[in-house]
Order: structure tokens, then C-alpha cells, then sequence
């Protein structure tokens, strides 16, 4: 059954969009797999991101049980961030070796004007998102006004001796405090809980080397962007290309190689020494254009000049190089023949 990749920043709502699929997709009665970090690390996902060699583990380990999970019957769901698109060939390469479809799901954060991973986002989310926690500074000597929603004990100690509430002096956190209200309720719940994990530094690099999809490369097509959580999950469309449309044929790259003899090598090696042996020993006594008959071949070679055996060893290399890329018993009887008609093309 189908991968379904899902790549995005940190606070885009790409998990929340996996369970939505996931859970769309389980009422049609299909067998679901969801792979995301914390199932592979755990709490310390996270902190993966900030150092290359426990980064490098953990792709290694997202794409180990990915392998294990795809089969034609289950559904996997990779919830990772996926931004490097090197990553993402080689779960196109997955697919393909188990001749199932996939697809490509690429949430965009929803804040973000212009559509496109953005860094200093990332930094105004997390400082939002720990706005409350800053204590005001005192101004004049009087102590800090509390915030708005703050018990009525605070309120009333704050206020001054006449039981009037004291001007509360102005600060740099009210307009982010403001703009943080202002913003969408999915952007506030995606700061707050990110920002506990994601430090900001981390997450300005994280948008810094990002690779966004591409829908021209064939391994991130299908593609469907989602910008925040407002825009609806095309769940028609991505049935179709999951359910409807062919898995990517495989190629020689994600293919098993035919199983071949242990004495495979040395049986072409004694058979093309023996064709040399008998063309060197041939040619003594022929003249050009005379058809030379080779030990065990069924075939003839034109001869049409002699051949020294520094050329023929080198064509004989040649020919055994290609031939242990695409090893098979069933040609071990037209071994010379093969290795006749090869002399024959690189000739002439």
C-alpha cells in the first residue's frame, strides 16, 4: 500500500494533519502506520536537529521503519520534517523497490504571508510565546502592574493607596503581547507548544537550510501544499493518487539481481581465457577475411588483422565487467558466444 510523506517546518500543523489523514483513512477500514521522531527518539527528537551525527541517525532511523512498515496492504505516514530533498529520493526509492505509490503532503506555516518557510517567524513565535512570563520593570519606584487575567489579589496590590488602579507604564512587551492576540489561534497554540522544544536559534536554521518541495522532481510528485490549518485536507485527491494511479515502475537500481552460481566468476573466466587462447593460436595461420571457429563457440569471427594480447586482454576485462553487473546461470551456455560477438562489435 501507498507512503504518504509529509514535510513542513515545525509549528505548520504537519502532525495534526497526519492524524487527520490517518484517522480518515482508518474509517475506510485500512491498516494505518504512523512514523514521526518521537517514535523513533522520543522526547529528544528535538534536540536531533542541532547536531548532524544524532540528525544523521535519526533519518537513518526514520527510513529503517518506514522499510519495515511498507507492504502492499498498510498505509505508512512519515511525519517528520523531510526537508532535505536527498532524504526524500530515498523514500522515493523505497516505494518504488515495493512497487507501491506515494505521495507528498507539504505544510506551509500559516502566518507566513508569502507562503515560504520564513526564520524570523520562528524567532516571534517562540518570544511570544514566553511573553507572560517576563516580569514588567518598575518604573518611578512602584512595583509592576500585573497582567490583565492575573488573580484579583495581584490586581488589588497593584493598584495604589486612594483604591485606584496605578497607570501601568509602557513597555516593549505590549505590542508583541498585542500581536501575538492577534494573531491566528493556530499560530498561537503552534508557538507555544514548539516553542518548549524548538529553540529559536534552532528553528532559524532549520528554515535556513530548507528544501522545499518541487513538484517537477519525480520524487516529491504528487505534491500538495497546505497553507495552515484553515485550508482543507484534499482527502479525494489524495486517495486518487494513492488508490488509483500505478506505483513507479522499478529500475535497475531498486531491483534484486538474479541469483547466480558460486562458481559463477570462474566459469567466465576459464571460458573467455579459452576464446582468447584459440584466437591467438587462430590467427597464426590466417589470412584477412578468413571466418575463424574459436573453441566453444558456434559462431565465427572475420578476421581482419592480428590482435596483440595486451588488446585482447584488455577487451577480455571489459567483457567481464559488464557481465558481473547482470549475473546468470541461464547464459552460462552462450557464454562464448556472447563474449565472440563482443570481440566482433569492439573490432570492427
Amino acid at each position: 500500500m501507498p507512503l504518504v510523506v509529509l514535510c513542513g517546518l515545525p509549528h505548520s500543523g504537519r502532525s495534526r494533519r497526519a492524524e487527520e489523514l490517518r484517522e480518515a483513512l482508518a474509517a475506510e477500514g485500512r491498516a494505518v502506520h504512523v512514523v514521526d521522531d518521537a517514535a523513533v527518539l522520543g522526547a529528544e527528537a528535538a534536540g536531533a536537529y542541532s547536531d548532524a551525527a544524532r540528525e544523521k541517525a535519526l533519518r537513518g532511523a526514520l527510513r529503517a521503519a518506514v522499510e519495515r512498515r511498507l507492504s502492499r496492504q498498510d498505509v505508512v505516514i512519515l511525519d517528520s520534517l523531510n526537508y532535505i530533498k536527498g532524504f526524500r529520493y530515498e523514500l522515493y526509492c523505497l516505494a518504488r523497490a515495493a512497487r507501491t505509490p506515494l505521495c507528498l503532503v507539504y505544510c506551509v506555516r500559516p502566518w507566513d504571508p508569502s507562503g515560504a518557510p520564513r526564520a524570523a517567524g520562528a524567532k516571534d513565535g517562540a518570544r511570544n510565546a514566553n511573553v507572560d512570563e517576563q516580569p514588567r520593570p518598575e518604573v518611578d519606584g512602584s512595583p509592576p502592574a500585573p497582567y490583565p487575567g492575573a488573580p484579583r489579589e495581584a490586581q488589588a496590590a497593584g493598584s495604589g493607596g486612594n483604591g485606584r488602579p496605578q497607570a501601568e507604564p509602557a513597555t516593549e512587551a505590549e505590542p508583541e503581547n498585542t500581536r501575538a492576540l492577534n494573531s491566528p489561534p493556530s499560530a498561537q497554540s503552534a508557538q507555544q507548544t514548539v516553542g518548549a522544544f524548538y529553540p529559536p536559534e534552532l528553528l532559524e536554521a532549520l528554515a535556513l537550510r530548507f528544501e522545499a518541495p518541487d513538484s517537477r522532481n519525480r520524487w516529491d510528485r504528487p505534491l500538495f501544499t497546505l497553507v495552515g490549518l484553515e485550508q482543507p485536507l484534499p482527502l479525494a485527491e489524495i486517495r486518487a493518487a494513492l488508490f488509483e494511479n500505478r506505483a513507479p515502475p522499478p529500475h535497475q537500481a531498486t531491483q534484486s539481481q538474479p541469483l547466480a552460481s558460486s562458481n559463477f566468476l570462474h566459469q567466465l573466466d576459464q571460458i573467455t581465457s579459452q576464446v582468447v587462447a584459440g584466437l591467438m593460436e587462430a590467427q597464426k595461420s590466417a589470412v584477412p577475411g578468413d571466418l575463424l571457429m574459436l573453441p566453444g563457440t558456434t559462431e565465427r569471427l572475420r578476421f581482419t588483422r592480428s590482435l596483440s594480447m595486451a588488446e585482447l586482454s584488455r577487451l577480455r576485462r571489459q567483457f567481464i565487467s559488464y557481465t558481473k553487473m547482470h549475473p546468470n546461470n541461464e547464459n552460462l551456455p552462450q557464454l562464448a558466444n556472447m563474449f565472440l560477438q563482443y570481440l566482433s562489435q569492439s573490432l570492427h
